[in-house]
């Protein structure tokens, strides 16, 4: 069972290898970066890639670790009872499962994507070490141990919006994807895109290139946000000239909202053409 990225992901070298070593250490892997470097659609692509089911645990900022276990709505019990519902004698029928217990107990051995895991409290991580080292939780409920048939594979996304705990951290494998350089990212385009003119994707990569290298920008356009460009621009049938041609004192690109998504980088840009005018006076 080893990874080796597939016609619609471009995954480098120091990526497969992550993932291979994850699975053969039977580790979480902890894979943070850039958003939109790809990292919640690792998971679909190595499910697609080994053929595996794929369970996905998406985190907001009031999931709580117990929800990934199960969780018992004792309220409904009570208002069944008051009704003289019969479901009352069976307490199984007041528990949802939650996404570690589908992994758990799958057919199959499941990849199980837990995203964002840097959204919820600084305490979740640490509040799934045990079941995620053992593989195993207990129902307080009905007294039972739900034990994992087959170790899922366990993939966790990170924006690093806050620190991860140490002892965390020490459970899993850590990969850092950094941000595709410009012949990897002619690759993705060109799955996404195949058959584009090259002149068209060396200009638009040009311009995408240089707006990240603008000192002060706010939020870097990233691969998900120039696959959109890209799109708008042939939509447009903007010429590969058009961009290469750009007036130095005009530094908004094209269609630039695909690209930069805040009033400040808006206003940086804006000031920089100003700045360019005054020169070329």
């Amino acid at each position: 069972m080893k990874f080796e990225g597939t016609k619609d992901y471009i995954a480098t070298e120091d990526l497969r290898v992550a993932v291979n070593a994850a699975i053969t250490l039977e580790r979480p892997l902890l894979v943070k970066g850039e958003p939109g470097t790809g990292k919640t659609v690792l998971a679909e692509e190595v499910a697609k890639a080994i053929n595996t089911p794929l369970i996905e645990w998406h985190i907001k900022s009031t999931t709580k670790a117990q929800q990934g276990l199960y969780e018992y709505d004792a309220v409904s019990r009570l208002r069944d009872s008051q009704l003289g519902d019969e479901r009352v004698h069976d307490i199984r029928n007041y528990i949802k499962q939650g996404k570690l217990w589908d992994a758990f107990t799958h057919d199959e051995r499941p990849i199980l994507l837990i995203d964002e895991i840097d959204k919820a409290d600084i305490e979740f991580p640490n509040d799934l070490l045990l079941e995620l080292d053992r593989m195993q939780f207990f129902v307080y409920e009905t007294s039972e141990t739900i034990k994992a048939r087959h170790r899922p594979i366990v993939i966790i996304t990170s924006n690093n919006e806050k620190e991860l705990p140490d002892a965390f951290l020490r459970r899993c494998f850590f990969h850092y994807i950094k941000f595709p350089d410009a012949d990897t990212m002619r690759d993705i385009v060109d799955v996404h895109f195949p058959g584009l003119k090259s002149r068209l994707i060396k200009e638009a990569l040009n311009v995408f290139y240089d707006i990240r290298d603008v000192p002060g920008l706010k939020k870097k356009p990233s691969t998900s946000e120039l696959l959109d460009w890209i799109k708008l621009l042939l939509n447009e049938d903007v010429s590969p000239e058009t961009l290469r041609e750009r007036d130095p004192k005009n530094m908004i690109p094209p269609l630039h909202g695909a690209l930069l998504k805040n009033e400040q980088d808006v206003h940086l840009f804006e000031r920089l053409a100003f700045m360019a005018r005054r020169e070329s006076r």
